[in-house]
């Protein structure tokens, strides 16, 4: 037989037991003729008889008698995989995660996912690594679990769900010698700006807007991530442009003032994504309800890339 019907396992066990076609039919609900056929078509594959009629009833043939034991494996190992996924145990895991997300994410979010872990899954590690151009290709085959950020190119098989909205803000230092509460069109073009080219963040979208406004702002210094960016500011006359959660997150480290910008900008969304792959994964769902739980507003409903 080229291809096995899985519910002849079942038909032998079920014959096996009760020594009876009728019987058996009975247990598993299924019409006697179907059972017989089901009982032909094992004798063909095994090339035995398997169960003999006697005066105690369908008595099974050494053949069979060897084969119950692993058929009943393997209708157990069938059950097994068909049952409802365990439910994911943080308290007892020691799973390590792979999260990809931006150093905005690291600075803004990590504090408070670890002292959660900490908590509930004192055991569970993380695996962090910024957002790339490889990160959906990881995440597709399962290198990575999750990705946290600003994504609008991935294609259909993943799955997104926003956290939370972010706007921009601008940062001036504390001391600056020109600038004090608010900041005019006029003053934001004549100051020096610095530049954060960090990828996988909301941030292309100011570059953008300011291009076709024709707004051109004079950059003094470029930098690959935000790690710096506040230190900097606080410490010179430059400014610079940044989501406004990274703001209050650095404000109590840094010497600086949080303006509203002179020049609108559209906000943007942080959302958490992951392949279909793992859609279903226990321990995949526990991770990004907990990121939801922690970071999420609105209804936060999780929906396939179109």
């Amino acid at each position: 037989m080229s291809r096995f019907d899985i519910e002849l396992l079942f038909i032998f066990d079920e014959i096996y037991k009760s020594r009876n076609v009728t019987r058996a039919a009975e247990n598993l609900g299924l019409p006697q003729s179907t059972v017989s056929i089901g009982l032909g078509k094992l004798r063909t594959h095994f090339g035995d008889r398997l169960f003999a009629r006697t005066s105690k009833g369908m008595e099974p043939t050494p053949r069979a008698q060897n084969a119950v034991q692993d058929v009943r494996a393997a209708i157990a190992a069938w059950q097994h995989a068909l049952a409802d996924q365990p439910v994911f145990d943080p308290a007892a895991s020691t799973r390590e995660f792979a999260i990809c997300m931006t150093d905005i994410s690291e600075i803004v979010l990590l504090p408070t996912l670890l002292n959660h872990l900490q908590q509930i899954g004192p055991r569970i590690t993380l695996d962090v690594s910024k957002i790339a151009t490889d990160t959906p290709a990881r995440l597709e085959g399962g290198e990575v679990d999750l990705a946290v950020g600003f994504m609008p190119h991935l294609e259909s098989g993943f799955y997104q769900q926003k956290l939370f909205d972010q706007h921009f803000v601008c940062l001036v230092a504390s001391s600056h010698p020109r600038i004090r509460d608010t900041i005019t069109v006029a003053e934001f073009l004549a100051e020096g700006h610095i530049e954060v080219k960090s990828s996988g963040t909301g941030h292309s979208i100011v570059e953008k807007v300011l291009a076709a406004a024709g707004v051109q702002r004079r950059i003094v210094l470029k930098l690959p991530s935000f790690l710096g960016v506040s230190r900097i500011v606080a410490e010179t006359e430059y400014i610079v442009t940044v989501p406004y959660r990274y703001a209050l997150q650095m404000r109590d480290h840094e010497a600086f003032h949080i303006l509203p910008l002179p020049v609108a900008l559209p906000s943007f969304s942080v959302k958490q994504h992951w392949h279909e792959r793992y859609h279903e994964d226990a321990s995949n769902r526990w991770l990004r309800q907990t990121m939801a739980q922690l970071f999420g507003a609105g209804d936060g409903t999780a929906l396939p890339f179109e």
